[in-house]
């Protein structure tokens, strides 16, 4: 089995590192650089998305584990303390596996340039410059004409990170599906949308028309893109569905999605 390392930058990542890669060294066990079997990522849920972007074009073909040096994270299974139980769960490695759906954006322009994008966690889409306004589309059908800050668009996983900051629903990350969450909408007597967070299924596709030529932010996971008009090549659209590609995570003990959700959110019981 051939094994990736893939950390942030700081001190503690960089020490855990090197002591993952002497126990590996000792183990037996393949520490390569490119075409890994297991991608093990030393940091937290940002150095994970990382991850998951740089081996994208690979994802069928690995599978990831997560150390955390920091915080706890949704994604990171394990402590930097725990080095040695690691090595020896990728030693009676038999390929078991847990996994989670995708999302799929494609941006279309007015120049008729397509570009596709895959998000872990979500998608967005703002306007910094004034209210966004853009038509919504559920299946090629018109549902709501949207005013607003913006739109987040995310996975089930990705449901408990931006999404929930802007008032989204958590998704149990065993459902195929993503959900569609609005950013301070307008709704007066002139004005109207759904103004509640809707959970799409696994064949369903949402398009965004937009109105306004400039000043629209988009993203993708921890990448963002300042989108201005320049030789009348402005954003017109986006798309998303779920991804026909799924992130693999190796599951030597790969953690209960609601036990994360209760010690990130909720806590011990009183």
């Amino acid at each position: 089995m051939r094994i990736g390392i893939y950390n942030n930058e700081t001190a503690e990542s960089q020490r855990v590192t090197k002591l993952l890669k002497s126990e590996m060294e000792r183990a037996g066990l393949v520490y390569v650089e490119k075409d890994p079997d297991v991608v093990v990522t030393i940091g937290g849920d940002g150095t994970l998305l990382s991850a998951f972007h740089h081996y994208q074009k690979d994802l069928n073909n690995i599978r990831f584990v997560g150390i955390h040096t920091g915080h706890l994270g949704f994604y990171t299974d394990w402590r930097s303390f725990e080095i040695d139980d690691l090595v020896d769960s990728l030693l009676k490695d038999s390929g078991q596996a847990v996994s989670y759906p995708l999302l799929d954006m494609t941006a279309t322009y007015s120049d008729g340039k397509v570009e596709k994008y895959v998000a872990l966690n979500e998608s967005t889409i703002r306007n910094v410059t004034r209210t966004m306004v853009c038509d919504v589309f559920i299946n090629n059908h018109l549902f709501e004409n949207f005013r607003g800050d913006g739109l987040c668009i995310s996975t089930p996983t990705g449901s408990t990170a931006y999404n929930k900051s802007v008032g989204g629903a958590i998704m149990d990350p065993n459902s195929i599906g993503f959900q569609l969450a609005e950013m301070a909408s307008l709704n007066n007597r002139v004005f109207r949308t759904l103004g509640s967070p809707i959970i799409f299924g696994a064949n369903t596709k949402l398009i965004l028309r937009l109105r306004d030529e400039n000043g629209h932010v988009l993203t993708c996971d921890r990448d963002q893109w300042m989108l201005k008009s320049e030789k009348e090549r402005y954003l017109t659209e986006l798309c998303y569905s779920v991804s026909k590609q799924r992130i693999y995570f190796a599951q030597y003990r790969h953690n209960n999605f609601w036990n994360r959700v209760k010690d990130s959110f909720i806590g011990g019981v009183h």
